[in-house]
């Protein structure tokens, strides 16, 4: 059955795979009906998952509807951590709906709360830096927020770290709320959040939420088998085909097979036992069959001799000055011939 964590600094109590909602809705194309998207629901509260992500622009705000009314038909919404996100406009062509700035974040969340049939979110997220509004006015503008008993917790989606650690350095000076986590996108094709977010959020106890950690099928193998039926949304062009990204899949896949698992099964099992367990997935399904998939890697460990094959296939550069502050001649003149390791 399914682990809980605490979330941060938050105390909230959250199951160790987050459920994502994007799928909830027709009107993009690549999700499921209404009937399925219950069924998903249900189904993870079954096996012990209480941690819904979703957003105001989500399947155009059916994702936030009918999250809304399966929580409501479960009658236990004590239990749940619902998560949405503002800034993403939801009405084209009207000057303030979208960023960041306090307008767009009341009206954004009213509207949220309308469509979910609650009083309150346990977390919102700031969806997407927009750079024109200052961190400043954000932090005071989400405590306002907090204080009125709208939401709960606040976290930051798809924002540059140094934002990130200026918004919680504001917040602990001046007594606001602090982020209780990060959303971004982290898979073994996309692992360039390591050069700065990593150690960051050991520090500042802020754990990641990870994003498309399947990135975006490529890691099941599906496109490793041109002839394959099953349905396929990345482009060719797309980054996370190139020849990098093949060799890296190739190897999932080869670690699948011995182990008797899904490719699948293995990248996530990767994202979550990743850095003294740091990460939590979010993971989102089409139907009951893929969510059933998906939450077996709830049994499996991958060794640490398969964990280093995974990380060795798929290593990035960690660029300055990380790279040059473990060179063996910086860390000789700066511990002067002590052993010291990073």
């Amino acid at each position: 059955m399914m682990k809980y964590k605490i979330l941060g600094s938050s105390g909230l109590r959250v199951s160790e795979i987050c459920l994502g909602t994007m799928t909830f809705g027709l009107e993009w194309g690549t999700g499921a009906d209404y009937q399925e998207s219950r069924n998903i629901f249900f189904h993870y509260l079954e096996k012990g998952g209480n941690f819904f992500d979703t957003a105001n622009r989500y399947t155009e705000g059916t994702s936030e509807r009918w999250l809304g009314e399966f929580v409501k038909e479960s009658g236990r919404r004590e239990e749940l951590v619902i998560a949405t996100k503002y800034s993403l406009f939801t009405e084209p062509n009207k000057f303030n709906d979208g960023g960041n700035h306090r307008k767009n974040l009341i009206q954004s969340l009213e509207k949220s709360l309308k469509r979910l049939q609650m009083d309150y979110v346990d977390i919102l997220y700031l969806h997407a830096w927009d750079f024109s509004t200052p961190v400043e006015e954000v932090m005071r503008s989400l405590e306002y927020l907090v204080q009125s008993g709208k939401i709960l917790h606040i976290a930051f989606s798809d924002t540059p770290a140094w934002v990130v650690a200026q918004a919680q350095t504001i917040a602990e000076f001046r007594g606001y709320s602090k982020l209780c986590a990060l959303q971004l996108e982290y898979s073994l094709i996309t692992r360039d959040i390591e050069r700065e977010y990593f150690k960051m959020c050991e520090q500042m106890n802020l754990p990641i939420l990870a994003w498309a950690p399947l990135a975006g099928g490529a890691l099941t193998g599906k496109y490793l088998k041109p002839d394959s039926n099953e349905p396929k949304r990345l482009k060719p062009e797309s980054k996370r085909l190139n020849s990098k990204a093949i060799q890296i899949t190739q190897k999932v896949v080869e670690v699948a097979q011995k182990m008797n698992i899904t490719p699948a099964q293995v990248a996530l099992r990767w994202v979550m036992q990743k850095k003294n367990n740091l990460v939590i997935p979010i993971i989102g399904a089409r139907t009951v069959q893929q969510l059933q998939q998906s939450l077996k890697v709830l049994h499996i460990e991958l060794t640490e001799d398969v964990t280093q094959e995974l990380d060795e296939v798929s290593k990035i550069d960690l660029g300055f000055p990380i790279e040059f502050l473990a060179s063996d001649n910086v860390v000789n003149l700066l511990w002067n011939g002590l052993q010291y390791k990073m």
